[in-house]
């Protein structure tokens, strides 16, 4: 897998480098600020970026503005947030495409290298990864309704296998249905959860964390 690697901290920086290549990636450039990570991503197209929040200039939102922009000019780029910090306005903003290839979690609650490596890996391929804690408060800053129990059982099948990082296709195979048949399901399934349709907002994400709410208190 090729890496950019983008945090102000060159401690941060260097001993995630070589973590990654020792599991066998390649860290194709590693930088300290905005710009820098937009410059590495265009010249480098890599796999996945791993972009803190708060970078040079200012330290407050940098990161993930600069994550928005490789989203809209790059989308096949997988972008990891990794971060100290949930800024809940710009990460809806993130969560407003398909959500494809993206995760967002935090520094001081990786504790597993394994799974680590497994979530970069599953971005690459396309799938989502999130913090409990970065699920809480985006649902925080939504409508709360979740009335889970309205959906049928194929519905929550296909909602779990949608928060597994499934496309809609793969689920369909994994349910032995037709892709309009995962479709329909998809619909009933934001429409039931009573999800805000606000255009700033993924529906079909927010429906994946709200399922993975359950599962965080």
């Amino acid at each position: 897998m090729r890496l950019i690697l983008a945090d102000d901290s060159v401690l941060l920086r260097e001993g995630l480098s070589r973590l990654l290549q020792d599991a066998g990636h390649e860290v194709v450039a590693a930088v300290g600020d905005a710009g820098a990570l937009l410059e590495a991503v265009a010249a480098e197209r890599p796999d996945v970026a791993v972009v803190d929040v708060r970078m040079p200039p200012g330290h407050r939102d940098e990161g993930l503005r600069a994550a928005l922009e490789i989203r809209s000019r790059w989308p096949g780029v997988g972008v990891l947030v990794l971060s100290q910090y949930v800024e809940t306005t710009y990460a809806a903003a993130l969560l407003s495409g398909d959500g494809d290839g993206l995760g967002y979690l935090l520094k001081d609650r990786v504790s597993e290298v394994g799974d680590f490596l497994a979530s970069l890996e599953r971005i690459r391929d396309g799938g989502t990864v999130f913090d409990p804690e970065v699920v809480r408060k985006l649902l925080a800053s939504t409508t709360r309704a979740d009335p889970l129990r309205r959906l049928t059982p194929r519905e929550h099948d296909v909602l779990r296998l949608l928060a597994q990082g499934y496309a809609n296709a793969a689920v369909a195979e994994r349910l032995h249905v037709s892709l309009s048949t995962v479709e329909k399901h998809v619909n009933a399934v934001v429409d039931k959860l009573d999800l805000p349709r606000d255009p700033a907002y993924s529906r079909r994400v927010l429906a994946i964390l709200r399922y993975l709410e359950g599962f965080t208190g």
